[in-house]
């Protein structure tokens, strides 16, 4: 029986869109003490911004690296805080349009090309 692929990101985040909390794509997340069997007992794509948030990571950066859509990623992160399993580091920049931010953004893609 195949899944839908609209069904699964439902499903990961109980149909929510929102979080608790700002979750911005320079948001810092880690796992301030992982737990291998609370690990084993998460769904597949939890389980993977679980064990990538062991090294501190951006929203942005865990997102890209197991694959999950930004939205997903950040109710998911969201709710392992509440849970206490991340720990989600407190924004340094006044908004999302801090011109520091920005800046800091700026020479990050120069950095690409």
């Amino acid at each position: 029986m195949a899944t839908h692929w609209k069904v699964r990101p439902y499903v990961l985040t109980a149909g929510r869109t929102r979080t608790r909390r700002p979750l911005l794509v320079h948001t810092l997340v880690s796992v301030p003490h992982y737990d291998p069997a609370f690990a084993a007992g998460l769904l597949p794509e939890v389980r993977s911004l679980y064990e990538h948030a062991r090294q501190p990571c951006s929203v942005a950066e865990l997102s890209a690296m197991c694959g999950t859509s930004l939205g997903v990623t950040r109710v998911v992160l969201d709710d392992l805080a509440a849970a206490t399993r991340v720990w989600i580091y407190p924004d340094v920049y006044a908004s999302q349009f801090d011109p520091r931010l920005l800046e800091k953004l700026r020479d990050g893609l120069r950095q690409l090309a």
